[in-house]
């Protein structure tokens, strides 16, 4: 999949923050990221816009836009809420889904599968937000499905590094496939079960999670 200007801007200024190579409070111009990446003003405002979304960046008027101070324990919180809101996608899901969301959502699955055999932890990123909205779709919740992208993209650069955790990429995948089992089943608790465990951070995730984010130094001493 080719990853349009907004996308590659946005992902490595996610990278650059979350390593540490851009540190909280650390002022972002856009002049110079046009520069950097040579493209124009208007993907280096979306991606700025996307990264606001996301809480990496807060935006002062007549200041400028800077690198957000982000809490351990926040970002723990919001994983909670997050695998809760899924759990409940994967339950409606499992009692709701049609033949054809059932069709979509095994074609994500595949795509998720051949990201993972190429080894490229951000192009199986973008092809499991795919499986992970399909479910949205299946659930028939308007409310929750809009709940559930906005608090997933806010989390996002955070998943990302996850996938950067030695073998967390395959174990994701076969996650993945007990997740389409369960909903192809119509087993609603086991998918609600273990569509939250994929997302929850506790045992020893919590500890990849934390060693992961370690680079957030002044952020973690702020909690």
């Amino acid at each position: 999949m080719k990853r349009s200007n907004v996308q590659r801007l946005r992902d490595a200024l996610e990278d650059d923050i979350i390593n540490g190579r851009r540190e909280p409070g650390e002022r972002l111009d856009p002049e110079a990221l046009c520069r950097d990446f040579e493209v124009s003003r208007t993907p280096v405002r979306e991606a700025i816009q996307q990264l606001v979304a996301s809480g990496l960046v807060t935006v002062t008027p007549k200041k400028g836009t800077f690198v957000a101070q982000v809490g351990l324990h926040q970002l723990v919180e919001m994983f909670e809420v997050m695998a809760e809101l899924e759990g409940m996608c994967g339950r409606l899901a499992a009692r709701r889904i049609s033949e054809e969301e059932l069709r979509a959502l095994r074609e994500a699955m595949a795509r998720c599968v051949a990201a993972a055999r190429a080894g490229d932890t951000d192009e199986y990123y973008y092809e499991n937000e795919g499986f992970h909205h399909a479910i949205y779709a299946a659930s028939h919740n308007g409310f929750l499905m809009e709940e559930a992208r906005q608090l997933k993209q806010r989390l996002k650069p955070y998943r990302r590094l996850q996938l950067q955790v030695r073998k967390r990429m395959s174990r994701s995948l076969a996650e993945h496939r007990e997740i389409l089992a369960a909903i192809e089943h119509g087993d609603a608790e086991r998918a609600e079960r273990l569509l939250r465990e994929h997302v929850v951070i506790q045992g020893e995730r919590f500890s990849d999670f934390v060693s992961s984010v370690r680079r957030f130094g002044a952020q973690l001493n702020a909690v």
